[in-house]
């Protein structure tokens, strides 16, 4: 970007089986100064599609950005669904690596178009400024190939900590497909650029080397996810409810962790939400079945929703206005509703949906806004409850002299730091997503120890502390919880690598089939054999490294003192995981 111009370059043969976050934390490990300003000229951001993007392997269309995190200062992936993934896959693109920012003072903005061997650097000055949900229709309507888009709204152009990188969904109605952690978005913002859009025409599906253990594999993964209770279909054979991420989404999951007393309530004061149920999945699958009664066709609510091409859980759901049957915002996740829902104490719906909604619109990730707005309700500004009064706070984004806009944007750390506050939620700096790790131990250790700062998504070990794994549920309470992480953590590190959504652990971990059919498609594709938990540790090592050039300690393995220091209700337990049982994730690295 500093003069706009651009190259071609075969993948290096020492890349061949890196795609998604191992393609992302390679070049960031390799190429950029860990000491580098995140937001200025050194820094790189970096995109790609998972390896099996494009594929017919099922629930596979997975993309992952990556740079330095200006929210943490430290290497940062996060990875969305969304139409980019596959389109890149189809003209055959491993990796974009945007570098340098266009010279000081410089007032234009960018759009980068890709094509069949093509690419353009394009000056964009109408996409800047304008709410994402506008944005889409009129990118759309300038490219009727209907692209892929991903890219950074309002926040990330101000260059503020909480921004995402949102892409569009299938039918382009939504920018709710964000790769929303680490401040990523400020980091393309910092690029001068608004939008990178991938157009397919010409393209080609990408072939694996060994069809015949490809096809075998994606049976297999196919076969068990439809039948797994977590992510099968929709329906069983007497026609009731089956499958529990099509039905009710990934906020399936607030009823659950609620009933756990692990669903942090009011900034992390207590364990359980009176009003979990009134903004759960189960909420939501009954105003669709609702709207779709009272509307009919004219109704568009979903749930059963894929996120991107081809995937067969379709957790993903539109959210409708009660009243008009109307879309309100699309996806409304289990953690999006309960950091503008139960984190704030607001139990209303359709608050919770618009606090989403605005997110979407101006590039924000609901996980740190969530729990920024939390600050000021800590902080003497909103009550916890007051749901208009947070939509009224999130609205000032759009004013870009708003002061109270600027520090809903800047993320919990620094938001509460301003404001007083001592009960800020976060690890390097990034906010906690929705488990208190005093009630499930596991994830409190993956909150401390992973690269990515507080990320529930770096290693899910509620799929083994709460939901169980062929019949068996870890204790949440237990200490010894350094083992359970690290192969979690590993674990994560290749799926996200492969394109497939982290989602498919559910039914991998549960049915030997799944997880064969899992490896088979990767080694398939690739042909040759790949170590599952090999490939995730170097992955890993690389990051854990990066960190390390970049000045993290032992002492940045740690969670905020009041987590140990507060007992939580229900169950009034504090986080008691021995430091030595953390240092010992990464003993060996």
């Amino acid at each position: 970007m500093s003069d706009l111009s651009h190259k071609w370059e075969e993948l290096p043969s020492k890349y061949e089986s890196l795609a998604g976050r191992a393609f992302t934390s390679t070049i960031v490990a390799e190429e950029v100064d860990p000491t580098c300003h995140p937001l200025r000229e050194f820094n790189k951001f970096v995109v790609s599609p998972g390896l099996l993007a494009g594929t017919f392997a099922p629930s596979s269309g997975r993309l992952s950005v990556g740079g330095k995190s200006p929210l943490t200062g430290g290497i940062k992936e996060a990875n969305a669904g969304g139409l980019t993934a596959t389109k890149l896959a189809f003209i055959n693109i491993r990796g974009i690596i945007i570098e340098g920012i266009p010279s000081a003072g410089t007032k234009d903005w960018y759009s980068i178009l890709l094509r069949k061997d093509k690419c353009e650097i394009i000056k964009t000055n109408d996409y800047a400024g304008i709410g994402l949900y506008d944005l889409l229709t009129k990118i759309w309507k300038d490219y009727p190939s209907k692209p892929g888009i991903i890219g950074c709204g309002m926040a990330g152009q101000r260059l503020s900590k909480g921004a995402g990188v949102f892409g569009n969904n299938i039918e382009n109605t939504d920018p709710g497909r964000y790769a929303g952690r680490g401040g990523l978005g400020a980091v393309l913002g910092s690029k001068r650029i608004v939008a990178i859009i991938s157009d397919d025409t010409g393209g080609t599906r990408p072939e694996p080397k060994d069809k015949e253990k490809f096809d075998n594999g994606r049976k297999k993964l196919r076969d068990a996810l439809n039948e797994h209770p977590v992510t099968g279909r929709l329906k069983d054979a007497e026609g009731n409810p089956f499958g529990g991420l099509k039905n009710f989404g990934t906020n399936i999951l607030q009823n659950i962790i609620n009933e756990a007393g692990a669903l942090p309530t009011k900034g992390f004061k207590e364990g359980r939400f009176e009003h979990a149920a009134k903004i759960s999945g189960e909420a939501v699958h009954e105003l669709v079945d609702k709207t779709l009664e009272n509307f009919g066709e004219k109704s568009e609510g979903i749930y059963g929703h894929p996120c991107h091409p081809g995937c067969v859980m379709a957790c993903s759901n539109v959210v409708p206005y009660e009243k008009t049957g109307k879309a309100q915002v699309s996806p409304l996740e289990y953690e999006s509703a309960w950091a503008l829902g139960s984190n704030l104490g607001i139990g209303v719906l359709h608050d919770v949906a618009e606090l989403n909604r605005l997110c979407n619109d101006l590039g924000l990730d609901t996980i740190e806004t969530g729990n920024t707005l939390a600050m000021l309700m800590q902080g003497g500004l909103l009550k916890f409850g007051d749901g208009k009064g947070a939509i009224e706070a999130l609205k000032q984004v759009y004013d870009e002299n708003s002061a109270l806009g600027r520090l809903v944007c800047s993320g919990a750390l620094t938001a509460g730091q301003a404001l007083g506050v001592t009960r800020i939620p976060v690890v390097k700096g990034q906010s906690f997503p929705a488990y208190d790790p005093r009630a499930i131990s596991g994830i409190g250790v993956t909150y401390a120890t992973s690269p990515m700062g507080g990320d529930h998504t770096a290693g899910y070990t509620i799929a083994a502390e709460i939901l169980g794994i062929k019949g068996e549920r870890e204790d949440p309470r237990k200490l010894e919880k350094s083992d359970l992480s690290r192969a979690f953590q590993a674990t994560t590190a290749y799926i996200d690598s492969t394109g497939y959504c982290l989602f498919i652990a559910f039914c991998i971990l549960d049915m030997d089939e799944g997880f064969g059919g899992m490896t088979d498609t990767v080694n398939g594709f690739l042909g040759k054999e790949i170590d599952v938990t090999e490939y995730g540790m170097n992955i890993l090592k690389k990051e854990y490294d990066f960190n390390r050039r970049a000045g993290f300690t032992k002492k940045d393995d740690r969670l905020p003192e009041f987590f140990y220091k507060e007992p939580i209700p229900p169950h009034n337990v504090t986080f008691d995981v021995p430091n030595e049982e953390l240092d010992k994730v990464f003993k060996d690295f």
